[in-house]
This record gives structure tokens, C-alpha cells and sequence, in this order.
């Protein structure tokens, strides 16, 4: 059964990068009980650990690593003009086409804004209306008439969140930062169980804007063996070619393991270990088109001597974006898997 508060509540923070604070507090309060240590480092980043269990309590088998990121793509405040209004740079990767005339959230207050656009009326430009606005283009508006009052609400350098709520859609659910808080669900489930390996818990920070708290993390423990989660892009929407090869994974049809990405290759073993696991228990199972995108195993794969790694994620639609959708069915199976996977691990 999906613990869909807890799921709520992680989306619902906000955890721009670098200011992962919110998700930090509600995993350590979901996660204490259930670890024998809790250590946040330099960067932020909440590392836990479990001793083995069981006839492996020595720690006799491999050192097990689980990584997902607490920080989710947003905006930064950087200049606030005489009329009050909010310059912006992004936070990660985050395409100028979703920011238009979208509701956000400005600083620790939370100060509600909207991204402005001039409306179809009054442009004047030729061919404006055809051109996708720049970032440096747009500001937030904050509903203040004056820069003194805006620097009441407001500050350079405060972070802005987009303003989306996590709804229940039945067998789909609604939310912002499904990437990758959806990886830091899984990993507070997977922390409930034992495991006849020591096993440490990395939920890491700055993910989004150069993979950086998990350098630091693998450097910190010195896993044998890394399984990231995490939250991947679903493309099973219509596509500018029918049959385009791009049209996975879709929702619905499973968890997605990594075979090659933009930063690693992953371990064949334990793609191998995913796949039987899920033949094994009959969890339906899709493979991420090789070659796109990145996560945190592209540090972690080369730390010092290296790690054996693999990255398994839950599709969801219109990741980097204001929301996204990800279905329930999906993360069952998702957490499914990784307790069938790390059963066997040896």
C-alpha cells in the first residue's frame, strides 16, 4: 500500500537546489526509527545507515549504497526593478517554454507571484508571438507597485518555487518534483526493511545543477554497490512521428532501468539482477532509451575506485516542468522491485 500522504507531503516542499532544507526535515523525521545513524554533511546531503542483519550482522557481504536527490529544478531571484518587478535566472534545467505566466512561490515567506507575459493584444514585434520568450525576457510579478515594496516580499538571491499542489487523480497522481522526490519516497519504504549487507541511504542535494551532493556522499561511504532512484521522463504523449522510438517509457507499463545515459553505463550484473528480479516476480519492467539524460550514478560510478552502479526510475509526464504526472501502479511496482532486487543481493 502506497503511502500517499508521505508522498504529499515530499512534493508538496519546496527544495530548489541548494535549499533542500524542507525535504531534509521530513525525511529525517520519516526515516530515524527506522536507521542506526543519521549524518548531514557540508552540502546537505542526509546520509543514513543500517548495520546487516541477519547471519550477514558482521557486514560481511557488500557495502550497498541507495542515492536519490531531495532538489527539484525552480528559479533564483536577481534583480528587483523600480516597478517592483522580479528578474529571475533558473535553477537547472528548465525549458523557457512552461515558465510562461505560471504561478510561483518567492522566498522562505512564500510570497505568491505569477511569470509575466504581455498578452497576444499587445504584441508588436513581427513574429513575436512565434519565438519562445527567454528567461531574461520575463519577470515575476509579486502584485507590488514600487521597488521598496517588493523588497519588503522579496530579496536577490531568494529562491522561487513553482506554486503546484499534489492532487489524487486516481490511478494517477498529480504533483511538481516527482524528480526526484518520488526517489526519496522509495528509499524511506526500502529503510523499514532489513538487509543482511550495511546499507547507507544517500538523499542528496544540488542533483539538478551538476550532480554535486552525490560526489561528495559516495566519497563519504565507499559503496561496493549503488542503486540510484529516481524520477524519468514518460513520452507517451503524442509525437511529431508516429512510431518515433522516443515514445518510451510510458506510464503504466512499469519501472525504467538504465542501461546508458549521458553519464554512466551501468553495471551490467545488476542490470541483469533489475531484470530477473522482475521476470522473477513478474513486475513488468521497461528499459530508458540509451543515451539520454543524466542522474546522480554519473558521480558515484567513478568514485575513487570506482562502484558498481545502476539507476532505476518511475516514469513520469512532463518532468522540469510545474507538474507532472506519474502513475500509482508504477511506484508499487517500483518498490516492489527493489525489495525483490536487493533480496538478492550477494
Amino acid at each position: 500500500m502506497l503511502d500517499l500522504k508521505l508522498i504529499e507531503k515530499l512534493t508538496n516542499a519546496p527544495g530548489v537546489s541548494g535549499n533542500e532544507n524542507a525535504v531534509r526535515t521530513i525525511v529525517r523525521a520519516g526515516i530515524e526509527k527506522h536507521v542506526d545513524d543519521i549524518r548531514v554533511d557540508a552540502l546537505g546531503n542526509l546520509i543514513a545507515f543500517k548495520r546487516a542483519t541477519g547471519k550477514g550482522k558482521r557486514g560481511t557481504g557488500p557495502k550497498v549504497m541507495l542515492a536519490a536527490h531531495m532538489d527539484e529544478v525552480g528559479l533564483m531571484v536577481t534583480f528587483i526593478d523600480k516597478q517592483g518587478y522580479l528578474k529571475f535566472d533558473k535553477v537547472g534545467g528548465v525549458d523557457n517554454r512552461v515558465l510562461l505566466a505560471k504561478r510561483v512561490l518567492v522566498g522562505k515567506d512564500r510570497t505568491p507571484g505569477v511569470i509575466g507575459v504581455r498578452p497576444i493584444h499587445m504584441i508588436w514585434r513581427k513574429g513575436e508571438h512565434k519565438k519562445v520568450s527567454t528567461n531574461e525576457e520575463l519577470v515575476i510579478d509579486i502584485g507590488a507597485a514600487t521597488q521598496e515594496e517588493a523588497q519588503k516580499a522579496a530579496a536577490v538571491g531568494d529562491y522561487v518555487v513553482f506554486d503546484t499542489a499534489y492532487e489524487d487523480w486516481g490511478a494517477l497522481v498529480k504533483a511538481k518534483a516527482f524528480d526526484d522526490r518520488i526517489g526519496c519516497y522509495l528509499m524511506m519504504e526500502l529503510l523499514k526493511g532489513g538487509y543482511p549487507f550495511p546499507l547507507y541511504a544517500a538523499f542528496t542535494t544540488q542533483e539538478e545543477v551538476g550532480l554535486r551532493g552525490a560526489r561528495v556522499a559516495a566519497y563519504r561511504t565507499l559503496p561496493d554497490i549503488a542503486f540510484i532512484l529516481e524520477g524519468t521522463g514518460a513520452a507517451d504523449m503524442p509525437q511529431p512521428k508516429e512510431g518515433d522510438t522516443s515514445r518510451v517509457p510510458a506510464l503504466g507499463k512499469g519501472p525504467v532501468v538504465t542501461v546508458m545515459d549521458r553519464s554512466v553505463i551501468c553495471d551490467k550484473g545488476l542490470v541483469k539482477l533489475l531484470r530477473d528480479a522482475a521476470k522473477a516476480k513478474r513486475i513488468p519492467l521497461q528499459v530508458k532509451q540509451p543515451g539520454i539524460g543524466g542522474t546522480d550514478a554519473g558521480r558515484i560510478h567513478i568514485t575513487r575506485e570506482g562502484v558498481r552502479t545502476v539507476v532505476l526510475a518511475i516514469p513520469a509526464r512532463y518532468i522540469h516542468s510545474p507538474v507532472g504526472l506519474m502513475a500509482k501502479a508504477d511506484i508499487a511496482n517500483g518498490l516492489k522491485l527493489m525489495q525483490a532486487a536487493l533480496a538478492k543481493v550477494r
